[in-house]
């Protein structure tokens, strides 16, 4: 199980999101992960054609500066590094996140991957939910979410897969900016377009959902995503 984890939004420039994530699935997985690094999953925003999303796990913040330091310092992000980037137009909004409880990571992935060169989308949605806070998250906000909001998740269809809260440490690769607040983010995964919109309105109308806002800052944002074809989530 990742104990740190990188939820990255890109903003990509019109048109170009499949030109990524072709480049991405074929060239920038395996080796990723051949320097300690998980590829957790990455995703089409479906409610915005020109967003890529992506979750990269490591086993602690050391392995995540050596990670990073061995790939982005490395001959495969030196080959593509300028292919990839000519796609984007924002690659900044990440959140550095960790599990809210040492049980509440990411569980083993469920599936193979299918091999480079496979192409279109897995099965299937996940919906990330991002909840703003103004202190860091505490066990009166998790302890809620445990007791009174995730069994109204199931009913509502959603399978929740992990619950995170911000990492507090300091950003120790610092060549990645990541975003300085504080957030309480739940992934969950539902089965297809019709399972999500009955998740988001069994959600919204929920009781549970009301006494969570008391805790949070603003509105919280709910990301449709659908995995790629090579997405391990």
């Amino acid at each position: 199980m990742s104990q740190i984890v990188e939820l990255r939004q890109y903003t990509l420039h019109p048109g170009t999101r499949e030109t990524l994530i072709e480049l991405f699935d074929r060239e920038l997985v395996e080796t990723q992960e051949a320097v300690g690094m998980e590829l957790i999953g990455q995703f089409r925003d479906c409610d915005d054609p020109d967003r890529f999303v992506w979750l990269r796990g490591f086993p602690d913040m050391g392995a995540r500066a050596e990670g990073l330091e061995a790939f982005y310092g490395g001959p495969v992000w030196a080959e593509h590094r300028d292919a990839a980037n000519a796609t984007m137009i924002d690659s900044d909004d990440v959140l550095l996140l960790r599990p809210a409880r040492p049980a509440s990571g990411f569980p083993p992935p469920a599936r193979h991957r299918p091999p480079p060169g496979t192409t279109g989308s897995s099965p299937g949605l996940v919906a990330v939910t991002i909840c703003h806070l103004d202190d860091p998250a505490g066990q009166r906000l998790v302890g809620a979410f445990e007791r009174d909001l995730r069994p109204v998740l199931a009913a509502t269809g959603a399978q929740v897969l992990a619950y995170l809260v911000t990492e507090g440490g300091p950003n120790n690769f610092p060549a990645l900016p990541v975003r300085d607040e504080h957030v309480f983010v739940w992934v969950a995964r539902v089965p297809d377009e019709a399972a999500f919109e009955r998740h988001r309105e069994g959600l919204y109308r929920s009781a549970a959902w009301r006494d969570l806002l008391r805790y949070v800052e603003g509105k919280p944002e709910l990301l449709k995503l659908s995995p790629t074809a090579r997405s391990r989530l």
